[in-house]
């Protein structure tokens, strides 16, 4: 038997001129549609280049360059986040975080630490944080402006809301913003700013950043992606989200360091040449219908529970259709933020008049995407598989604020909130589904998301972690129009992840399909326990088109 090196023998790997071309993984599991038993992965020049089990292996151990010991780990691909903003993610990282604050009152002494160690003051003194939700305090409020500017003593601050739709900002950034912020929609003398207000303050804000600050934020990012075994990205760009000069930054560096793969979207109406000259794959992304369900700012067809109106519209259906009957004569694919189920009723009437006139079948080409679409009727759910709409959508969201106690129940009763996130009804309907975080908004964490759609609230919602975990890999490489990639099989490029050995099941909402699944007769491959409460599997290696881009 040919001497295996260590997992650390990866390192090798990692420099453009180390001469390692082709690399035999073995002695581990492989999730392998190819091979359900399978144990060991040759690479070559970075695709896989054969799956299969040990007795096998020996052939190829002989002329591979390296040959590494898996030791019992698990070999899947690498995961896709098919909905990311790395900057903000990266502040958020960097910066004050406020995710997991429990009260008004701790957040306000966070800020004055904060503001006291005087970080990230380069550039202005802007003080960035994120993660608030008073949903989540005791106090059930946001802090009111003079408790800001008293905790941010003097300082310019922003302090996105969990949903990135509402911030607070302090009376110093308020001024920086200038003085049509008070003429704004969304504006609030004493409170949150959501709407154009929001998007104006985040500007001036984001506008304060040194490039060097920026580098060091997307940076973060990608560093920390590539602990959790994310491979790929999905960037959501958009003039109200950042910048040109941003997302062209952002690619120009994941382009030149190793880690993950970033895909860009540039989220604006019929900015066709402008994603394009962007290096753009598709003109949607976080291209706004409506807004959010905590800033009462998605766009519902009955009024919020607990407000007396019906959220935003920022754009029609004739728009709607406008941009995709540009994105579908450019052959270029195309998104849009829709959360509301009268967003969701705009997006389809605006698709499908697209269809009727360019015809179906290139409209449904093109992949087009839609990003959230949580409160979904079963109409637009068969519209969604009719006009080949991909869902990119967040599992996340309902671990955070599902449940019978949770924000969705809060914002939209107990009926309504019972809708949210259909996974199962989608898939059911075959809409391809693609997972990712919406970061900074929920956290990077591929095995959470894969469990958040498992054991969703709603029992009836919940898919399996197989269909989940293929949501979460392939289904982001399918969302970009590759079909090649998210599966380690013989010809799909080699990006995979390693992760710690443990016990593999087979995990489903219909029990008898879990009994069944776990026969080996059955060759079905398992998967790491992701029951709640339980270790989620910590990452060894990532590697990414064939260099090792992470090691434990």
């Amino acid at each position: 038997m040919t001497a295996a090196a260590p997992l650390s023998a990866l390192a090798d790997t990692a420099p453009a001129d180390s001469g390692v071309r082709t690399i035999l993984l073995r002695g581990g599991d492989v999730y392998s549609p190819a091979d359900p038993f399978a144990t060991a992965v040759l690479v070559q020049d970075g695709v896989v280049a054969w799956v299969g089990e040990e007795g096998a292996a020996e052939s190829y151990a002989r002329d591979a360059r390296l040959v590494v010991d898996l030791d019992g780990a698990l070999v899947t691909p690498a995961f896709v986040d098919a909905h990311v903003h790395a900057t903000s993610t990266g502040l958020a990282l960097t910066g004050l975080d406020l995710t997991a604050c429990p009260s008004l009152a701790e957040a306000l002494r966070r800020i004055r630490d904060f503001v006291a160690r005087g970080a990230d003051t380069a550039g202005g003194g802007v003080l960035l944080g994120h993660g608030w939700d008073e949903t989540r305090w005791p106090e059930r409020r946001a802090p009111s402006l003079a408790e800001l500017d008293e905790a941010a003593a003097g300082a310019a601050l922003y302090l996105s809301r969990t949903d990135v739709h509402s911030a607070l900002a302090s009376s110093a950034l308020r001024a920086l913003a200038g003085p049509e912020l008070a003429a704004t929609a969304g504006y609030d003398p004493d409170g949150a700013l959501s709407r154009a207000a929001h998007h104006l303050v985040r500007a001036a804000a984001l506008g304060h950043l040194t490039p060097a600050q920026r580098e060091a934020a997307q940076r973060a990012t990608l560093a920390r992606a590539v602990t959790l075994g994310i491979g790929a990205l999905h960037e959501c760009a958009g003039p109200q989200i950042s910048s040109e000069a941003d997302l062209s930054a952002l690619l120009d560096l994941a382009a030149g360091t190793p880690g993950p793969e970033v895909f860009g979207y540039w989220g604006e109406l019929g900015a066709v040449d402008t994603a394009r000259r962007l290096g753009a794959v598709g003109a949607g992304g976080d291209l706004f219908i409506d807004g959010a369900l905590g800033s009462h700012t998605a766009c519902l067809h009955d009024h919020y529970t607990d407000a007396e109106h019906t959220g935003a519209a920022y754009i029609s259906a004739a728009q709607i259709a406008d941009h995709v009957a540009a994105c579908t004569e450019a052959g270029l694919q195309a998104g849009f933020h829709a959360i509301g189920d009268g967003a969701l009723a705009a997006l389809v009437e605006g698709v499908r008049a697209v269809a009727e006139k360019l015809g179906l079948e290139r409209v449904r080409a093109l992949r087009h995407r839609v990003e959230h679409a949580e409160l979904l009727t079963p109409a637009q759910i068969a519209a969604f598989a009719e006009l080949g709409l991909t869902a990119s959508v967040q599992p996340a969201f309902d671990a955070f604020w599902g449940g019978e106690q949770g924000m969705y129940v809060e914002r939209l009763g107990a009926e309504r909130a019972s809708t949210m996130n259909p996974f199962a009804a989608l898939l059911r309907a075959g809409v391809p589904l693609a997972f990712g975080s919406d970061a900074p908004v929920t956290p990077l964490d591929p095995w959470g998301t894969v469990r958040a759609a498992a054991f969703h609230h709603t029992p009836e919602h919940r898919i399996s972690v197989r269909a989940a975990f293929t949501a979460h890999t392939r289904g982001g490489w399918r969302a970009l129009g590759r079909d090649d990639a998210g599966v380690l099989v013989p010809g799909a490029p080699a990006s995979l992840a390693v992760w710690e050995p443990g016990e593999l099941v087979v995990q489903a909402p219909d029990q008898r399909v879990a009994n069944w699944s776990t026969d080996p007769r059955s060759g079905v491959p398992g998967l790491p326990d992701l029951t709640p409460g339980r270790e989620l599997p910590r990452c060894l290696a990532t590697v990414v088109g064939g260099r090792a881009v992470h090691l434990a």
